[in-house]
């Protein structure tokens, strides 16, 4: 599972251990529309594949 990083303020979202509301081991494409950046709150649209 691909870790994805915010265009805004660089959080990483990591699929291994989950983040703000969304449990360990889901993968990013299956994390709701609607969940945003817990550190500045940009849209899930705004995260692109870590590198």
């Amino acid at each position: 599972m691909q870790k994805m990083m915010c265009t805004i303020c660089g959080h990483v979202y990591d699929p291994e251990t989950g983040d703000a509301g969304v449990m360990r081991g889901v993968a990013f494409e299956s994390v709701p529309a609607d969940w945003c950046c817990p550190v500045c709150g940009a849209e899930k649209t705004r995260f692109v594949p870590e590198n």
